[in-house]
C-alpha cells in the first residue's frame, strides 16, 4: 500500500478584531465543531482555486487571497491521516445570504480571538489555532511561491 496524505486548504479572514469560522458536524454523532472555511482539493484545480471555492461553498462569503499563510502538516490519530494544509488570508468581497452551505456546516460565524480561544476544545483539529496565531504573528508568504502547471 502506497502512503498518500491528504491535501486541504484552507482560509483566514480576519475583519474588524474577528475571524470567520465555520461550525460543523463533519460525522453525525461527534458533536459541533469550530475550523476555518476549509477541505479537500478538488481534482484539476490549483490549490488557489480551491480555497476560493471551499470559502465560498462553506460560508457563502467570496474569497480573495493576498497571500499564503502557511504550509501545515498534522496526523489526525482518531482518523489515521496526515494531512498538508495549504492555508491562505485574504479579504472576503461579497456575501449571498441565500446560498446553501455544504452538508455538515451549520453556520458561518464571526469569532474575536478570545471567543475562538474560549472554545478551543470545539476545534476541528490543533491547525485551527496555528493558522490564527500565525496571522497574527505577520507571516505572509506570496502567492507566487505556487505554482499550478495546466496540462
Amino acid at each position: 500500500m502506497i502512503w498518500k496524505p491528504s491535501v486541504t486548504v484552507a482560509t483566514v479572514v480576519e475583519q474588524d478584531g474577528k475571524y470567520l469560522l465555520v461550525e460543523e458536524e463533519p460525522e453525525a454523532g461527534l458533536g459541533l465543531f469550530f475550523n476555518q472555511p476549509a477541505g479537500h482539493l478538488d481534482p484539476g484545480e490549483s490549490i488557489i482555486q480551491g480555497a476560493i471555492r471551499e470559502t465560498l461553498e462553506e460560508t457563502a462569503y467570496t474569497f480573495v487571497p493576498d497571500y499564503l499563510l502557511g504550509i501545515y502538516q498534522w496526523h489526525s490519530q482518531r482518523a489515521g491521516i496526515t494531512y498538508i494544509r495549504f492555508a491562505f488570508s485574504g479579504r472576503v468581497t461579497h456575501h449571498d445570504p441565500l446560498r446553501v452551505l455544504d452538508a455538515g456546516i451549520v453556520r458561518a460565524v464571526w469569532l474575536s480571538f478570545d471567543e475562538i480561544m474560549q472554545e478551543s476544545q470545539r476545534h476541528r483539529s490543533p491547525l485551527v489555532m496555528q493558522c490564527i496565531r500565525d496571522h497574527r504573528a505577520g507571516k505572509r508568504y506570496p502567492l507566487e511561491l505556487l505554482t499550478h502547471y495546466e496540462s
